[in-house]
């Protein structure tokens, strides 16, 4: 895999360097916190997720929660999805998403929580 560098002040204390697949999963973190449309100049940026948690969750919701995890992550060459699993739980929304490098050489299981209470994203260590 090429290396990928990149910054992040997040969780960071003086070395703000990120690389390879930590980078990635900032990067794909950082996607899913913005709201579609919130970026200036650039619409197609972010996700629509946030009015879905608030939906009854039905296998509806979970086919369009799917559909646009996977619109989201497409928009980043890097990486692919190979399996998408839905929770609902009581604050919000737990997403397994098992990606993998497009070279195919790292995977792995990311636990994403959405909760409904911060509307904020964030890797779960469930």
């Amino acid at each position: 895999m090429a290396t990928f560098i990149g910054y992040s002040t997040i969780d960071k204390y003086k070395n703000y360097t990120v690389t390879d697949f930590d980078l990635i999963k900032r990067d794909l973190l950082n996607a899913l916190n913005i709201r579609q449309g919130e970026m200036p100049g650039r619409p197609e940026v972010g996700t629509t997720i946030w009015g879905l948690i608030f939906e009854p969750q039905s296998p509806q919701t979970s086919q369009e929660l799917t559909r646009e995890i996977q619109r989201v992550v497409a928009q980043d060459p890097r990486i692919s999805v190979s399996n998408i699993d839905i929770f609902p739980q009581e604050n919000g929304i737990l997403v397994e998403l098992e990606v993998e490098t497009i070279a195919g050489q790292d995977a792995e299981l990311l636990n994403l929580f959405f909760n409904n209470q911060t509307l904020r994203a964030a890797f779960s260590d469930i």
